[in-house]
């Protein structure tokens, strides 16, 4: 599941997960998407998924802590900031050869450059082209974060445009 991600695979992915939309339900469908991976995994892990800056559905399976809340709050703002995936933003900077802290002034863990925060883009549903949603997975590597949402978004993504839907 994890990989080795690159500021363009990371913008790519980006391209290629827009939905054609994203309710309150399918926002669910999402939620149940990650915690069906959570539960065929036995990952221990919490998670979020946000529709215009609302929270939507969110879980923590036995074994999390309260640091793993801490870090979906900071893995959010991020996403919020900067309307790019934490990974993304985590790598931006490190390939400018300095770090998201020193490069953005803001403290963490209020902010959390760490990969598992996803924004959720919608094709022509959002005229200032921003995200309309986010997902954030805590308690993998921060690879293992950012591939579990994104795995889960191509799945419903694929539900979306006519394919079964996992079970």
């Amino acid at each position: 599941m994890a990989e080795q991600y690159t500021l363009e695979s990371l913008l790519k992915e980006e391209q290629e997960l827009v939905l054609p939309h994203f309710s309150e339900d399918d926002a669910i469908d999402l939620g149940l998407e990650i915690l069906r991976r959570t539960r065929v995994h036995s990952f221990v892990i919490a998670f979020e998924v946000h529709r215009t800056g609302r929270l939507i559905f969110k879980a923590s399976v036995a074994g999390t802590r309260q640091q793993n809340d801490v870090m979906l709050a900071g893995k959010s703002h991020v996403v919020e900031r900067f309307a790019h995936s934490s990974m993304y933003e985590r790598l931006r900077h490190e390939a400018d050869g300095t770090t998201f802290q020193q490069a953005t002034n803001l403290p963490f863990p209020e902010y959390t450059p760490y990969g598992g925060a996803v924004p959720i883009f919608v094709g022509g549903a959002n005229p200032v082209g921003g995200p309309i949603g986010w997902a954030v997975v805590s308690g993998l590597t921060q690879e293992q974060d950012h591939a579990l949402v994104v795995d889960s978004l191509r799945t419903v993504l694929h539900s979306m445009n006519g394919g079964p839907k996992a079970k």
